[in-house]
């Protein structure tokens, strides 16, 4: 008998790649966890205005739920959908991600907005940016017309943006009843959520998972940085398949602990299976950062190192292996001193809980918890403090006066600051002219902001090239402030070149005076070293600063830092003065840019 198999691959025509691919992502779309929750998810965003959804990392509240809104029709009529990430990480890669499943063009239909990189157009109805982004939309658009759903998506980060946000929106939502608020967190604090929000209705999407055992170790680890490096490498030779994810607190031990595996694998050579060592941390170029989501080759196997960013803001799929060292870096202020500690610390149970599913996720997993578990249960607190209760709130009070949100005192906070750093940034802003004596705005609020903003930025230029090139610093000289660019090494990736070219075009140096907005900041040499005018604490140049041997007479800085030593950070000896500031020297500018 004839067969009938010629014919019937005759019959269908053959499917193009970019049809192929297209297909493959919708049925990743479909086997999502979510998905069977759409419509049930639609129907609850329709008869409430706010919602909180509570999802584990991976479920695809992230990169689903906004293409559910823009399918259902709420961006007709122009209107768009705003979905706030805390990390600049995650809104480029989810962004980027929902513009491949929708099969559209990164900048169009979908985009996204983060400091210093715009990646939108007028077309944009799906647009993705850092919670700091959408509060400088409020000043823009107070009511925030353009929108028709805001999605304030990882609430239970708690960062500072995040909590202001939670405070305006609530507010607009009052007397806009026609726009939505959704507010997505993994499964923590979803019941303090609903009750700030005049008890919301939570909606609770069931993750994907497996089961993950966790083991400890029996006594503390003196260097857990060392014992990464040893336990990537046991679990390498000795497991099954399966990619390892190992959390580290920041940048430089992301490096040493890349480094450090990179060197011994080159000693073991062909020995052992090719393992791929990735890095994945806020300043890494997007191309780099992009690394950690490409599919691992057959035969090898992929180690992410990350900071507590892949705890909830991004899912790497593959995932079997958790290593935990239990600890993360963590902000703090003391108002009395205007110290800003940036110290490791012991995470909390909540984050060690989230690190741990990430294992979970594609198959049954396993975490190894650097610590004991007595110390888990003993040393850890139960959750992270909100970060608005540990940080100087001096841009956060500029920011609500902005808006005309006079009586801060009341000023909605889920968590309120503590009264004294609330008084004290009042106080300093008074004593800066920012501020009349009825605590209203003054004309010197707009130049204050554009002191910060290069000094901030001067924290990220030098970001992810060797420790050598880290620390050749920058001076800016008022006369050759044109030429810059051109002696910069080539190895600044293109962010760093274009937020420093950004601020050079604008003549930012020029226009500013960085003395009288930081008066509050200056530090006198005497014969013990450097002390603050204010407070007379001894403070250091840090020995990479490209002061350190000048040691001039006076020295202004950003902000105090304590890490190891009471460091001042972003210091310079002179700077220049605008000639309206009329009776004071003008001088040239020699400001460090960063440490």
């Amino acid at each position: 008998m004839k067969g009938t198999r010629a014919e019937k691959d005759q019959e269908a025509p053959a499917l193009s790649q970019a049809e192929l691919n297209k297909k493959s992502m919708q049925e990743v779309r479909r086997s999502l966890p979510i998905f069977p929750y759409r419509e049930d998810l639609l129907a609850a965003i329709k008869e409430h205005q706010i919602l909180v959804i509570e999802g584990e990392t991976g479920s695809g509240k992230t990169t689903q739920i906004p293409q559910y809104l823009l399918e259902d029709g709420y961006t007709q009529g122009g209107m768009k959908i705003g979905c706030t990430q805390p990390r600049r990480v995650a809104a480029m890669s989810v962004a980027a991600r929902v513009a491949q499943e929708m099969s559209v063009k990164l900048g169009n239909e979908v985009g996204y907005s983060i400091r210093f990189e715009d990646c939108t157009s007028e077309r944009t109805v799906l647009k993705y940016m850092t919670d700091g982004m959408l509060l400088r939309e409020f000043l823009t658009e107070p009511d925030l017309a353009s929108y028709s759903v805001v999605i304030i998506d990882e609430a239970h980060e708690r960062t500072l943006h995040t909590d202001i946000l939670f405070g305006l929106i609530k507010d607009i939502a009052r007397f806009r009843p026609d726009l939505k608020v959704l507010v997505a967190s993994a499964t923590l604090d979803t019941e303090r959520f609903s009750c700030f929000f005049d008890d919301a209705p939570v909606f609770r999407i069931p993750g994907r998972r497996f089961p993950v055992d966790i083991f400890y170790t029996k006594a503390p680890e003196a260097d857990y940085l060392e014992a990464c490096v040893v336990s990537v490498l046991q679990i390498h030779v000795t497991q099954p398949t399966g990619d390892c994810l190992v959390f580290l607190t920041g940048q430089e031990e992301i490096e040493a602990c890349c480094e450090m595996l990179q060197e011994r694998c080159r000693r073991l050579g062909s020995k052992i299976a090719e393992l791929l060592v990735l890095p994945i941390y806020a300043n890494l170029p997007s191309d780099m950062q992009a690394k950690i989501f490409n599919p691992t080759p057959p035969g090898a196997r992929k180690v992410v190192v990350a900071t507590n960013i892949a705890e909830t803001s991004l899912t790497i799929d593959g995932i079997i292996y958790v290593i935990d060292p239990g600890f993360c870096k963590q902000k703090s202020y003391n108002a009395r001193t205007g110290m800003e500690s940036l110290i490791v610390t012991p995470c909390s149970r909540a984050s060690a809980n989230q690190r741990a599913g990430r294992a979970g996720r594609v198959a049954a997993g396993k975490c190894f918890r650097l610590y004991t578990a007595w110390a888990f249960k003993h040393e850890m607190e139960e959750t992270t403090v909100p970060e608005i209760q540990r940080t100087n709130l001096g841009n956060v009070v500029l920011l609500l006066k902005s808006l005309g949100i006079n009586d801060l005192i009341h000023f909605d906070f889920m968590d309120p600051p503590p009264h004294e750093t609330l008084v004290l940034a009042l106080e300093q802003l008074y004593a800066l002219g920012a501020l009349n004596h009825l605590g209203e705005l003054t004309k010197v609020q707009s130049r204050l902001s554009c002191i910060v903003k290069p000094l901030q930025v001067g924290i990220t230029l030098f970001t992810f090239y060797p420790t050598v090139s880290r620390y050749k610093y920058l001076t800016f000289l008022h006369k050759n402030d044109k030429n810059l660019l051109s002696h910069y090494p080539k190895h600044f990736h293109q962010r760093s070149n274009t937020e420093i070219h950004n601020l050079i075009q604008g003549n930012v140096f020029h226009s500013i005076a960085v003395t009288a907005g930081y008066f509050y900041h200056t530090a006198r040499l005497s014969k013990g070293g450097y002390k603050t005018v204010k407070h007379q604490q001894t403070v250091y140049v840090h020995p990479n600063s490209c002061l350190f041997e000048e040691q001039p007479r006076w020295l202004i800085y950003h902000e105090l830092v304590f890490t190891t030593k009471e460091f001042m950070r972003q210091v310079g000896d002179t700077v220049c003065f605008r000639p309206e500031f009329r009776g004071l020297k003008l001088t040239p500018v020699h400001l460090e840019c960063t440490m």
